[in-house]
């Protein structure tokens, strides 16, 4: 050590000024220098599924008899420190780095292997007693670490967050849709008069759109239990047990509760990222029918005077910086941003997948960031509007009633009867006399005033089928 707060290490390029008080060591400082892009850092999900591949790693090769008890105990105890967050600040690395992950990774096995060699009594820094590549990388490859730990990292954090949200979502839009069941409106098609709908109908469509794009995200996450592990540099298994990837596979899936096994083709593990894209495809269309939801809601929401104004929502905050008691859908729209977020971090993950050549994909590090940051948003985004917008959702049900009345699409219900050439040309009439449609069907003799009644009751149409036959069934 010398006066200056930094200690010296050395890798194979020669000599490295690490600071005294950092878990990591050479390599991990040279990365800090060469990345300086983005600011960005690994999220704590990546660190926590690194570290348990650390920790699995350690108690496979201690049980295949080929790293001494001693030290795999070490590594062990150190991984599981990483994993519960208490090293996070010794991970500053940006995402923005060598397309495989070496550096993230040899940042995390220089922190394992430190804090281990302190558990033996060792100085940090000293490689003697534990070796980051010897002891901690034993039987790895970032190759096949790096993939591993992004879909252990994404099946954790969609099982424990993203899933509970969406189900959280589907089970109030289902309550609110039983609740608005007889709340009859005006539909809009093109924001044009259509026929009648219930707010219950339109939200149990919100209900269905988020019940497919939950079994979507669960059916496309299967992939994620897939992993390289134990394949090493290229897929081949070079230089690591035959029994370690399964082992490690088995030690990650006792301590999530996910499946997780070795793939059946691990060339492809690492080569590529497909089951990637499919996770990413299917947050990617979570965003989509929030934007839809959202931006639903906002203009029925829309007012409360000048706009549609047939269900009020919860005030979360002021609205305005100069118009005074202005309220806006603050929440709603925080919610689409975030689903614009995770749809163009769907395209950089693409176009992340599309980078390297033959054995390895070269996007490792920045789909990791963005596949995580996409999960956590969906996941963060759901919840507040859940809390703070749809459970307190109400119906202006007279606003509501007065435009389902009033819609010129009501004239559809008697197109089986007069044909549609005629009904449009009775419409055109009423609007240019500023007469209503009931007025002219009686005068020109085509229904009279107890069929108008019995054919005209909107929550009637909501219900479908031929309503004008039916009624005149039972006229005769």
């Amino acid at each position: 050590m010398n006066d200056n707060g930094y200690r010296l290490e050395r890798d194979a390029l020669g000599e490295v000024k690490v600071p005294i008080d950092a878990y990591y060591g050479a390599e991990t400082s040279r990365a800090i220098e060469n990345f300086r892009i983005s600011g960005i850092r690994f999220p704590r999900a990546f660190i926590r599924a690194l570290a348990l591949i650390k920790a699995g790693a350690s108690l496979a090769n201690m049980s295949l008899g080929l790293l001494d008890r001693k030290i795999g105990e070490a590594i062990y105890r150190a991984s599981m420190e990483v994993a519960e967050g208490k090293m996070d600040e010794h991970f500053p690395i940006d995402v923005i780095q060598t397309g495989s992950g070496t550096s993230i990774n040899m940042n995390m096995n220089e922190v394992v292997a430190y804090r281990a060699t302190e558990l033996l009594g060792g100085r940090r820094g000293d490689k003697s007693l534990i070796h980051p590549n010897d002891h901690v990388n034993m039987g790895q490859s970032s190759n096949d670490v790096i993939p591993t730990a992004i879909r252990v990292a994404a099946a954790e954090e969609i099982h424990r967050r993203l899933i509970p949200s969406l189900e959280k979502l589907v089970s109030i839009l289902e309550s609110k849709s039983e609740e608005l069941g007889e709340v009859v409106k005006s539909g809009r098609t093109h924001l044009r008069d259509a026929v009648p709908i219930t707010l219950g109908q339109e939200f149990s469509g919100y209900a269905e759109m988020i019940r497919k794009d939950l079994s979507g995200i669960v059916n496309a996450s299967e992939e994620l239990l897939e992993l390289p592990i134990g394949g090493t540099a290229i897929g081949t298994g070079l230089n690591t047990h035959p029994d370690f990837g399964k082992k490690v596979a088995e030690y990650l899936a006792n301590w999530t509760g996910l499946g997780f096994r070795v793939a059946r083709n691990r060339f492809a593990a690492i080569g590529s990222q497909d089951s990637i894209l499919s996770v990413s495809a299917s947050l990617r269309r979570i965003a989509v029918s929030l934007l839809k939801i959202c931006n639903d809601l906002r203009l029925l929401s829309s007012g409360p005077n000048t706009g549609l104004n047939e269900i009020e929502i919860p005030p979360a905050q002021p609205g305005s910086s100069i118009m005074p008691g202005k309220v806006n859908p603050v929440i709603l729209e925080a919610t689409m941003l975030a689903s614009c977020l995770v749809i163009g971090n769907d395209v950089a993950i693409v176009e992340a997948s599309r980078i390297g050549e033959l054995e390895l994909n070269l996007g490792n590090p920045l789909i990791a960031y963005l596949l995580l940051q996409s999960i956590d948003v969906l996941s963060n985004a759901i919840n507040i509007m859940c809390e703070k917008t749809l459970l307190g959702i109400k119906a202006n049900f007279e606003r509501c009633k007065q435009y389902a009345e009033a819609s010129t699409a009501l004239i559809t219900v008697v197109a089986p009867l007069i044909g549609h050439d005629k009904a449009a040309e009775l419409l055109s009439r009423a609007l240019m006399e500023k007469r209503p449609i009931k007025e002219l069907l009686l005068e020109m003799g085509y229904l009279d005033e107890e069929l108008i009644k019995k054919i005209f009751d909107v929550l009637k149409m909501t219900r479908g089928g031929l309503i004008v036959r039916e009624a005149l069934r039972g006229e005769g």
